[in-house]
């Protein structure tokens, strides 16, 4: 077996290990409120959210596509496995020490700013490698940095905000119109009955959350896989497979395409890693932003739901934790302005700022690293 097949084994095991890393560190986006609010233990709720990754994750390609064809231009530089393996340990260091000090980064920017990082170290810092922009008559086939990351990074967390805040509006004040029309419809808006009909409904908006969470994020390292056995193929690295290694052949030579076994496997190990659990960020969402209830934990799960399923139709590597954590603050806004804790708001606010440069210095370091030593 040659070096270069052993490095393009090694990107694959590598990616997986991002996409299980991804699932604990971002089972909080999907679990954390129905955990707050007492709906679900921690472990019927890790199970719902390890299921219906694992369903959303089999539900389309649209964001791999982007990840493995939209960002980096081939033209400009090679698609080497060295330059994969240091965009994914970019994006799984930062996700670790994100994680460990329960702050709720992006998992999608890192990946994407580890791999924009390791592109640019590999094209000795010429940035036409990165795609940045190609419009289309029709907006939503655009590609490129602006169209797929910038709009949508910026975009998507104002929209979990208003969503949040309008849904959570709308239901206070059918709630306080019920309550004014006496007689039994006013009984049945009482905080009992309200609690334990929010409680039952809170259950499928985390399924929802779960679902789309697998269509958005699951399909970024799928991206990622593809991209690395193009890149493979165009070397003449599999033209030699031995027969147990067919399989890393693409099954067509658009390089869009998502081969079946790249959709199963990455759709396994993140609903695998979504079991394992992340309690570090599911304590900072579920409790320390805002306190929430049953209604609460469904107009966030709701909203960040609906705006991941749009993004995952239009191709759109939209983080989870931006649309659910603002998703949250715009719950905890409706309710009461100050019982929001800016302190930590703050805090998640850096976080998101830094991941994509932090990734990708991270991913530029490494690959520096590698050509110093030979390796790349």
């Amino acid at each position: 077996m040659t070096t270069a097949l052993i490095l393009v084994l090694v990107v694959v095991l590598t990616a997986l290990v991002f996409e299980y890393i991804n699932g604990f560190h971002d089972t909080a986006n999907s679990i954390a409120t129905v955990v707050a609010t007492k709906v679900l233990t921690p472990t019927q709720a890790v199970t719902l959210a390890a299921v219906m990754n694992l369903i959303g994750a089999l539900l389309g390609t649209a964001v791999a596509k982007t990840i493995s064809s939209g960002l980096i231009d081939a033209e400009v530089v090679a698609i080497s496995s060295q330059l994969i393996i240091c965009a994914l340990l970019g994006g799984i260091i930062w996700n670790l020490i994100t994680w460990w000090f329960g702050l709720p980064s992006s998992s999608s920017h890192a990946l994407i700013g580890g791999l924009c990082g390791a592109a640019l170290a590999a094209a000795d810092n010429n940035l036409g490698v990165l795609i940045w922009s190609e419009a289309a008559e029709d907006w939503t086939k655009s590609k490129g940095i602006l169209w797929k990351v910038v709009i949508p990074m910026f975009s998507s967390p104002v929209a979990g905000f208003f969503l949040g805040l309008v849904m959570m509006g709308t239901l206070m004040a059918v709630i306080s119109a019920m309550n004014g029309a006496g007689g039994w419809i006013a009984r049945i808006s009482r905080p009992r009955w309200v609690n334990a009909f929010f409680g039952k409904a809170q259950i499928i908006s985390a399924g929802y959350m779960g679902l789309a969470h697998g269509m958005n994020d699951a399909q970024k390292t799928m991206g990622i896989i593809a991209l690395a056995l193009f890149g493979a193929q165009a070397a003449g690295t599999l033209d030699d497979l031995p027969g147990w290694l067919a399989f890393l052949h693409p099954d067509s030579a658009d390089e869009g395409a998502i081969d079946t076994w790249i959709i199963f496997t990455c759709a396994i190990v993140m609903a695998a890693g979504t079991a394992a659990g992340g309690w570090r960020i599911i304590k900072t969402l579920g409790h320390k932003m805002v306190k929430l209830h049953p209604i609460h934990g469904f107009a966030a799960e709701t909203s960040s739901a609906t705006i991941l399923s749009l993004a995952a139709h239009f191709g759109m590597p939209v983080s989870t934790t931006h649309s659910i954590s603002t998703a949250i603050m715009g719950v905890g806004f409706a309710k009461n302005p100050r019982a929001l804790k800016w302190s930590v708001i703050e805090r998640i606010v850096w976080a998101w700022i830094l991941t994509i440069p932090a990734a990708g210095g991270l991913a530029w370091l490494l690959f520096e690293a590698l050509r110093v030593l030979g390796w790349a």
